[in-house]
């Protein structure tokens, strides 16, 4: 046995395979814990709708929330209006003062309701922070509604003072949280399928572009030319994107997986985003050769953190949140999340990606103009090779 270890050892693919597994552990290890930090630090960045139908105390409450508050909170016009921004996710909850609510408010009979819409086509955290965040909004708004409400109605029965213990005995649940969602996430498996879409996809990519090298490389000593070889491999790039994202988006469909959209539109941008990742990996081979995979590996460490399929981009330091824009995973997660649960920018995200994949191909191009080969390389035949 200590023969064979040595054996391989003396190999050199052996030591490539120790050294990239280390490689993953420091990589991943250095991205995440400095991503996630002060992740929990940052709802000030999570933003807020906010629209007063109320001429009443809803005036009142808007004020208390924006200086209390630990989100960031924008006056909205009207519930339209906070409706497609929460859609566009430039929001991550919607809160409604309804007309009637300084009516309810100060009455015995009935309970006032302070409308929150909540988009849950987000990464699961949204749901959590903001449905925690309705009810502590909701409790901080009734304790104000009982105080006025209180002194109000006692005022209008010009009611005697013992009297007011039963009066703030009856107002003491004013004001009730009516929790609402738009588009709905089926289950954690649903949810999970964003980033299960992009991790597969790009280390396939990967695994697929470090074998498609080997190949140039063996195709180069069999003498065949770089820009047929590079032609070759950005024709089999796009056949095999539709081929895999065709199955993937089978296996979706038919292990019961929620699509708000058809088969074609999930297929037709499933096939648009592989094809980017496939690209994108492969500029660091065609580039660097095979030490680019050291690059695949970190970009799939930074597009797993960035993209917003596990934790809000808004949540991230502006340096995280800001290198996200220009990788494809994030404008992936935002298509699929639109054409899986719902949600509007598809069509945006798809133009971003197509210029993501036109800059990998162009620097795929130049890097293979500026690498030269051998005479020798270029007129080797396969005959002599």
């Amino acid at each position: 046995m200590w023969r064979g270890i040595i054996l391989f050892l003396k190999k050199p693919m052996t030591i490539v395979g120790i050294v990239t597994a280390v490689l993953f552990q420091v990589i991943f290890s250095s991205i995440w814990m400095t991503a996630y930090k002060g992740v929990n630090d940052r709802a000030g960045n999570l933003s807020v709708g906010i629209v007063n139908e109320d001429s009443g105390l809803g005036a009142k409450v808007v004020e208390s929330l924006e200086a209390q508050s630990a989100f960031h909170l924008i006056r909205l016009e009207s519930a339209e209006e906070g409706m497609e921004r929460l859609n566009t996710r430039e929001l991550q909850m919607l809160v409604t003062i309804p007309a009637d609510f300084t009516q309810k408010a100060t009455s015995l009979q009935d309970k006032a309701e302070l409308k929150f819409t909540v988009n849950e086509s987000n990464p699961a955290l949204i749901k959590s922070i903001m449905t925690s965040a309705a009810g502590g909004i909701a409790g901080a708004v009734n304790g104000q509604a009982v105080q006025m409400g209180t002194a109000g109605l006692l005022e209008q029965l010009n009611a005697p003072a013992e009297l007011s213990k039963t009066a703030a005995a009856g107002l003491g649940q004013r004001v009730v949280a009516d929790i609402q969602a738009v588009n709905p996430v089926k289950g954690m498996n649903n949810q999970m399928v964003p980033m299960m879409l992009v991790l597969a996809s790009y280390v396939g990519a990967m695994i697929m572009g470090m074998n498609f090298e080997q190949a140039s490389m063996m195709l180069r000593r069999e003498g065949m030319g770089k820009w047929r070889r590079l032609q070759s491999r950005f024709a089999l790039n796009v056949a095999a994107a539709v081929l895999v994202s065709l199955i993937g988006t089978i296996m979706l469909f038919s292990l019961g997986g929620q699509h708000g959209h058809g088969f074609l539109a999930q297929w037709g941008f499933q096939a648009l985003f592989v094809a980017v990742f496939m690209f994108v990996s492969q500029m660091f081979l065609v580039v660097l050769g095979m030490p680019g995979m050291l690059f695949n590996i970190l970009l799939l460490s930074v597009q797993l953190v960035t993209s917003g399929a596990m934790v809000p981009r808004e949540l991230l330091s502006g340096f995280y949140g800001r290198l996200g824009d220009f990788l494809p995973a994030t404008y992936a997660v935002q298509g699929c999340m639109n054409l899986l649960f719902g949600g509007t920018g598809t069509g945006k995200a798809s133009w971003l990606l197509v210029a993501i994949g036109a800059a990998a191909i162009a620097i795929s191009v130049a890097g293979a103009a500026m690498r030269k080969e051998t005479a020798r390389q270029a007129e080797a035949s396969p005959a002599a090779a």
